[in-house]
């Protein structure tokens, strides 16, 4: 019976749980060290996701109160600029993500359409063609065609996307729910350096929020690292320096607009 086409779909890792030789021992997703399982890897994913995120509201929001604190030494200035940058770059954060993921859920949504009408005019056809996709992988014939089978009596619809498309019908991504994880994520990265420019006296703000900004990239920078199993240290020391050249920049070109006289 035809299934009604699956919605908020998300790619999966192909699936890594057959054999390529006879008699090989089948392998699970995820039973490899150091391999998490699909779901878990695409929440670690989306986890490093948010921690990015937080790195954006930190280092786009501190460039651009210090660029203003730069040019004025007027609280009210950099206040403005500095929630008007953090208001701007959060939704700006989450209307990229929703159309990025429902862009995603449209081509998905698409390719599933097509392999219901595909089993529901010729299903044998479709196991042909599965049996044939893992058999080009480098697994015998018989294996193939057994798993083929096996997958198929579970559910025809899922074991052809999931090999022939890597989609995954069992997870179900909202556009809403990633553009608010993103609003959030970066809006939490902002409210750092709006609180180091805002709360030091006046001689001290540029200096505090430079340093509370690069240790907070330091901490995400090594966060993100560790949840995608990189080197700390040296995703560390990149947007460390990458927030340092940006923070740099805009005060730099702060005072020199003061200075030359044009604000």
């Amino acid at each position: 019976m035809a299934r009604e086409p699956a919605r908020h779909l998300r790619r999966s890792p192909a699936p890594s749980h057959v054999s390529a030789r006879p008699g090989q021992r089948v392998a699970e997703p995820g039973d490899e060290a150091g391999h998490p399982t699909g779901k878990l890897e695409q929440r670690l994913n989306s986890l490093r996701a948010g921690v990015l995120g937080a790195n954006d509201g930190i280092v786009s929001t501190a460039a651009v109160v210090v660029g203003v604190a730069g040019a004025s030494s007027a609280a009210e200035p950099v206040v403005m600029a500095g929630l008007a940058a953090a208001i701007g770059g959060a939704v700006s954060m989450a209307l990229g993500e929703y159309v990025s993921v429902s862009s995603q859920l449209d081509s998905e949504r698409s390719i599933i359409e097509e392999e219901e009408q595909a089993l529901a005019a010729d299903p044998d056809a479709e196991l042909d063609a599965l049996a044939a996709w893992y058999e080009e992988r480098g697994i015998s014939s018989a294996t193939s065609r057994a798993v083929a089978e096996e997958m198929f009596a579970q559910d025809p619809l899922d074991a052809v996307v999931r090999a022939r498309h890597t989609i995954d019908t069992t997870d179900i991504p909202s556009p809403w729910r990633a553009a608010a994880a993103s609003f959030l994520a970066f809006s939490l990265g902002a409210i750092l350096p709006l609180a180091a420019i805002l709360l030091p006296p006046l001689e001290w703000r540029v200096a505090v929020t430079f340093l509370a900004t690069l240790v907070g990239l330091a901490i995400t920078g090594t966060v993100a690292a560790a949840i995608g199993g990189g080197s700390r240290l040296r995703a560390a020391a990149r947007v460390v320096v990458g927030g340092a050249l940006a923070l740099g920049a805009t005060y730099g070109a702060g005072v020199l607009l003061d200075t030359s006289g044009v604000v």
